[in-house]
């Protein structure tokens, strides 16, 4: 079972196994949303499926989101049928790729976690990484030929609201990391959301950070090492990652469990949702 990271030989193997294998391609375009189905339907891994991050990994329907933030979780419940729509079963080894700096995936992979099932796995390099080993490709739409069994079972993440997030900002009990570029993280330029800033007292790491000049997670080691360095004297298991609404504070909380440091909180909400909110504090630095 892959629960991380997985390579692609590794894939490659899985799949002249005949296990329960699914795999997703979770390509999007943020400036853009149409622009990652159709780089799907151009070129994809054969018989990926592909998730949309609007339409299947939150959900825009007024009072429908577990959060609140410009990409709102859907209910467990209603992504959980979504997974039984694409085939997912309990037993289903699930893969993830995009072809963002694995970026986009990280939220499929975390929902899946969110809704009890371990074995997912983001491709490491993701689909220039799988054309690169000359991985079989195709183009077009692929659906799954039968419905899945999928059920929920108990979450395998914490989830942490904003409501909470406020409520510790200075009782020293969890560690703020927020993802966005550091441009934004200082409050210099804000291309998305009406307030500029971040949440008092968090530390900053990019979630591109977490990657080598070749597009692939850095080694556990180095990761280690680089967490530390960030987090100082805090405990790792105090962090709650954020970004802006939540999807590329995911490449971190990965990245922080490839590096042997436990599977940390993520405020979903994150800036978009904080910044909205009346009466909460904003920083610039």
């Amino acid at each position: 079972m892959y629960t991380t990271l997985i390579s692609v030989a590794q894939l490659k193997t899985l799949q002249t196994r005949g296990a329960p294998l699914a795999v997703f391609d979770c390509t999007f375009d943020l400036m853009n949303p149409p622009a990652g189905h159709a780089q799907y339907t151009e070129q994809h891994i054969a018989g990926a499926q592909h998730a949309d991050l609007d339409k299947h990994l939150a959900t825009h329907e007024a009072g429908k989101g577990v959060n609140g933030g410009r990409h709102p979780l859907p209910q467990r419940e209603v992504f959980a049928a979504w997974l039984q729509s694409v085939g997912i079963n309990n037993d289903t080894q699930v893969v993830v790729y995009d072809r963002n700096g694995m970026n986009y995936c990280g939220r499929l992979w975390w929902m899946l976690k969110w809704c009890g099932h371990d074995a997912v796995a983001v491709l490491d390099g993701g689909l220039q990484a799988w054309v690169a080993a000359s991985g079989a490709v195709a183009s077009g739409e692929e659906h799954t030929s039968a419905a899945g069994t999928f059920a929920l079972r108990e979450p395998l993440v914490k989830l942490i609201d904003t409501t909470s997030v406020a409520n510790h900002l200075n009782d020293g009990t969890q560690t703020i990391v927020d993802a966005r570029g550091a441009p934004r993280y200082r409050g210099e330029v804000e291309p998305l959301d009406p307030v500029a800033g971040h949440i008092p007292g968090a530390l900053n790491r990019p979630f591109n950070t977490n990657l080598n000049a070749e597009g692939f997670f850095k080694s556990a080691d180095e990761l280690r090492t680089e967490f530390a360095t960030l987090l100082g004297n805090a405990n790792p298991d105090t962090v709650v990652h954020h970004c802006g609404s939540g999807v590329s504070a995911v490449p971190n909380v990965l990245a922080m469990e490839v590096a042997g440091l436990g599977r940390t909180a993520l405020y979903a909400g994150s800036w978009s949702e904080w910044c909205n909110t009346p009466g909460l504090p904003c920083e610039k630095s």
